[in-house]
């Protein structure tokens, strides 16, 4: 178990250091308003994936009740998916765009709003999470629902943490990233590195 979520944990931080339209989002609201507004939209990024958190430990949990070989083709179709999304990655540009140009000023509660329905109304979120969850579970015959719910708290407590510090290191972030000829390069390669080495993990027995 130990082991499991220690991995699942490296994955999580991996995952949400490698630039994405969510930590973007909070880093483009964190230079534009400053470092509260970008905690304000990751309180409320992080608070929606209760919901997929829920979504996923219910109906899993469901299959895996029926069939082992339900659960091995979850997992290949997991690992399907993350190759796809470094595929996705691949596809695109070295550069990342973070201006806070044009960026509207919000308060606190709207951008925490808007961080929470982005994130329930994301679908990709729930796809994610099926593919990336299964694979940690240290006892597929026990109470599935419970372990999900703990990786889905690792998942947002550690998130949340990242995210936080992006807000409050945004102006650092930004120039670094700015001075960096080659820095895109390197976070786009990160990511590829990142969801195919999950797919990779996905396919261990």
């Amino acid at each position: 178990m130990f082991e499991l979520l220690l991995s699942f944990s490296v994955a999580t931080m991996a995952l949400a250091i490698s630039p994405g339209p969510d930590n973007i989002f909070v880093l483009t609201q964190s230079i534009s308003n400053g470092s509260s507004y970008g905690i304000a939209t990751t309180a409320g990024l992080i608070s929606g994936c209760i919901v997929h958190t829920t979504l996923v430990a219910f109906g899993i949990s469901a299959l895996l009740m029926t069939s082992e070989v339900v659960f091995l083709f979850i997992k290949i179709a997991g690992a399907a998916y993350m190759l796809y999304l470094a595929f996705q990655v691949y596809k695109s540009g070295n550069t990342l765009m973070i201006s806070s140009k044009g960026t509207a000023k919000k308060s606190h509660v709207q951008l925490f709003r808007q961080g929470v329905i982005m994130n329930i109304l994301n679908p990709k979120v729930t796809l994610f999470f099926l593919a990336f969850f299964p694979a940690f579970l240290w006892d597929p015959s026990g109470n599935t629902v419970v372990q999900f719910y703990v990786l889905g708290a690792v998942f947002m407590i550690l998130s949340f943490v990242i995210f936080s510090c992006i807000a409050l290191l945004s102006g650092q972030i930004s120039r670094f990233i700015q001075r960096q000829k080659n820095a895109g390069v390197f976070l786009k390669w990160l990511q590829i590195v990142v969801f195919s080495g999950i797919a990779v993990f996905l396919f261990l027995p």
